[in-house]
């Protein structure tokens, strides 16, 4: 087994699946196909309604992005090209030649005009941009042109970003479906088609081939570049024991296998047909969210005991194993990220927080109001963590409802505004890849606008002033200062609590070849070889 990762190394790796081969009958040619147990089953569709990241994963399959962001996270064009006025405020994106949707209509800037104002209206980044915005309108069939009333540093970076919510382009019938609505048709134009048949919400997806997919010219970097297919069918398959998903793998029964528990590397290890890697060492970042609507959450007092009784290291040993793939960090912004500090976050870091909090519980005047926390059963990265945190409150004197359901039940609970005992939610706890929390613009924990924030809805001024002084800064230098306050600030007022970083290593068959090293798990360029 090509072994030599940890949390510190920089190994280039791979991501993704491919393909024991079916002969077909005839003189017809041979075709690929993929078969592939991600990190959770796929149940809702719309990219925009749900940040899951098994969504995101589904739409890069049949949707493509306005931009991407290359190796480097540097912007580059993906569907259009762009210019800008010297003034900052006139932005003219051009769609490129061939662009066609999976039901043979071309691709026109009214469908991105359409797919933008619906994304913007969910997307944290967006919604700035919606803010600053004077008119976004098509100005010929491949070009639209996006005006604002003020400069806006980060246009490009939010336009690109890999994750949260990317900008997949949908048709315009299709973008026009309100945004508390999910959407029913899922017609793209990206690399893979959704074969609506063979779908099984929670067991089963399957994609083809896209034949009339026109790839950029450039090679792939990252989510940026030429998009090549080399398989003629992906399927997805939900397998939630890592021993069933790994007998399967070694079997040559599945192709690839996204996440492999730490302790089942030796298993690996004495086969000489399956490879574990690291598809890229930046890894994962895992955090609380508390709902601020609802007692006992509502209490800052609270909420910061709840913070102190917290300790990441016996949550990430237990959650990981080896220290080799998880790294102890209590910082909003991502350890080993240009603006990651960990100030305020020693109990976190440390431990020995427990009397503190028991201290914080009186002073609020906590009266046993139970704290329920949402315990997915079904994501091996997901399933520790709340059960971990739970005896840890309870350690502090909280009373927790630990409720326990599959993760997809957990992202639509979280989005219901009701009291705790009515069906709502005080806690739970999610996943972002690092570079998704580097961004304080963009990173929807950092979002303190009430009712219009993301799940949690926390109404925080300060937050929103202090993001305005980061985008205002005059320098890098000045960004940092702004980035240790915010830091400061979203621990003091818990809007998160940061649990760690880590890094799954993943599975697949040796003759998976070229996969991309993106910390999204991508389906194109990569080839298979004959076993």
């Amino acid at each position: 087994m090509k072994r030599q990762f940890s949390f510190r190394s920089s190994l280039l790796c791979a991501v993704t699946a491919l393909t024991a081969i079916g002969v077909m009958t005839g003189v017809a040619a041979a075709q690929t196909k993929l078969t592939a147990v991600m990190h959770a089953g796929v149940r809702t569709l719309d990219p925009v309604f749900t940040t899951g990241h098994i969504t995101r994963n589904h739409a890069y399959m049949i949707y493509d992005t306005l931009l991407a962001q290359d190796e480097n996270f540097e912007p580059r064009p993906q569907m259009a090209d762009w210019t800008v006025s010297e003034d900052q405020l006139t932005w003219t994106f051009t769609l490129r030649e061939g662009l066609t949707f999976h039901d043979g209509a071309p691709v026109t800037a009214e469908d991105a005009v359409s797919s933008l104002n619906r994304w913007a209206q969910r997307d944290k980044g967006g919604q700035m941009i919606l803010e600053r915005t004077a008119s976004l309108k098509a100005k010929d069939e491949r070009t639209f042109v996006w005006t604002l009333t003020s400069p806006f540093g980060p246009m490009l970076a939010m336009l690109s970003k890999q994750s949260t919510l990317p900008t997949f382009i949908m048709p315009k019938r299709v973008a026009e479906t309100p945004i508390t609505e999910a959407i029913t048709d899922y017609t793209g134009s990206g690399p893979f088609r959704f074969m609506a048949a063979d779908f099984r919400p929670g067991v089963s997806i399957a994609y083809e081939k896209f034949d009339a997919y026109v790839p950029r010219n450039e090679p792939a970097s990252n989510l940026a570049g030429g998009k090549v297919v080399n398989v003629d069918r992906v399927e997805w398959v939900t397998m939630p024991d890592a021993q069933t998903s790994l007998n399967a793998l070694i079997a040559g029964e599945i192709d690839y296998m996204e996440r492999v528990p730490v302790d089942m590397l030796p298993i690996i290890e004495q086969e000489k047909t399956v490879v574990a890697e690291v598809r890229e060492p930046i890894g994962s970042m895992t955090m609380a969210r508390m709902n601020f609507m609802h007692p006992p959450f509502d209490n800052k007092l609270i909420r910061q005991a709840a913070l102190k009784a917290i300790s990441q290291e016996p949550l990430l040993a237990a959650m990981v194993g080896n220290p080799d793939y998880y790294k102890v960090c209590g910082a909003v912004l991502g350890c080993g990220m240009p603006l990651g500090s960990e100030s305020g976050a020693d109990t976190l870091i440390k431990g020995g927080g427990i009397e503190e909090a028991k201290a914080l519980l009186k002073q609020a005047g906590y009266d046993g109001t139970p704290v329920v926390l949402l315990h997915p059963t079904d994501v091996a990265t997901l399933s520790t963590q709340p059960v971990v945190v739970a005896q840890q409150l309870r350690e502090a004197g909280f009373t927790v409802d630990l409720q326990s359901m599959d993760w997809q039940s957990v992202l639509a609970r979280v989005v219901r505004r009701e009291p705790p005992a009515d069906g709502g939610w005080n806690m739970y706890i999610t996943n972002w890849i690092v570079p998704e929390s580097a961004d304080p613009l963009s990173f929807m924990p950092l979002d303190g606008r009430g009712q219009k924030a993301f799940v949690g809805w926390p109404d925080d001024q300060q937050i929103e002033d202090l993001k305005a002084q980061y985008m205002s800064a005059a320098s890098a230098e000045d960004q940092r200062a702004v980035a240790e306050r915010i830091q400061t600030h979203a621990l003091d007022e818990v809007l998160l609590v940061p649990l760690g970083q880590f890094i799954f290593p993943q599975g697949r068959r040796d003759g998976l070849k070229n996969m991309i090293p993106s910390a999204v798990p991508v389906f194109w360029n990569m080839e298979l070889a004959a076993e």
